[in-house]
């Protein structure tokens, strides 16, 4: 085994790299002739019984403390995303009761709308946002969901906490594609009255006019981004 080794680096070392030729292409071809080499030292090629480790996983950065949401869910379920009591600045998570929900500034397209929404800190202290709102389009009086709720879009900038001051504003915007686009037997599209928003980690919906057509299919229409701070601009 040791005069095939030895052999197979001879041939390694005498081998010139000519004009315009590339060491990695002599090398390949000398290394070719190593079974040859290792079958007649009818010893074989062994492993040298010492065996490789996986390279361990990359660690990953946790942005913010909300999980991973579903594609959809019903009008009744609260946006996840902002903790139920306090955050790491030490501020509570802002209650509806607490905030002012309303539309802001809105940038049609062909084929839809970015509809932005604002958040306002109606209260006397501090409170936080974290996350994703949870928005869907709702018919008239009975407030009944029109099809499926926004999906969380994760294209943009990754979700963080916005501390609000007394009177300060967060924003978050969501893009309503037209259910129109789509075919009808596909979509069976339908004309909202409303839309309906859960502020970030809340159980209480705030309901703003909005006549934009949803598709009462499960055609994907809505896709919310997470609140950033500041108003947003007309």
């Amino acid at each position: 085994m040791k005069r095939a080794w030895s052999a197979l680096v001879v041939l390694w070392s005498s081998k010139a790299v000519g004009p315009g030729e590339h060491a990695y292409t002599k090398g390949r071809a000398v290394l070719a002739t190593g079974p040859l080499i290792c079958a007649a030292a009818l010893a074989g090629c062994a492993s040298s019984g010492t065996s490789s480790q996986p390279p361990a996983a990359g660690s990953t950065t946790t942005v913010t403390a909300s999980p991973s949401a579903p594609a959809a869910s019903s009008s009744n379920t609260p946006a996840v995303g902002a903790p139920s009591s306090s955050s790491a600045a030490g501020s509570t998570a802002c209650a509806t009761s607490a905030l002012q929900v309303k539309l802001g500034a809105s940038d049609g397209y062909a084929g839809g709308v970015y509809q932005a929404v604002d958040f306002t800190n109606t209260s006397g202290s501090s409170c936080t946002l974290t996350g994703y709102p949870g928005v869907s389009l709702v018919s008239g009086p009975s407030h009944r969901q029109i099809g499926l709720a926004a999906k969380r879009s994760t294209a943009g900038a990754p979700a963080v906490t916005v501390t609000l001051g007394p009177g300060e504003v967060a924003n978050a915007v969501v893009q309503i594609v037209d259910a129109l686009n789509f075919p009808s037997s596909t979509c069976s599209p339908a004309k909202a009255a409303d839309l309906k928003v859960f502020p970030p980690g809340q159980f209480t919906a705030v309901y703003l006019p909005d006549t934009s057509y949803g598709c009462r299919n499960s055609v994907q229409t809505l896709f919310i981004a997470p609140v950033r701070s500041g108003a947003s601009s007309r």
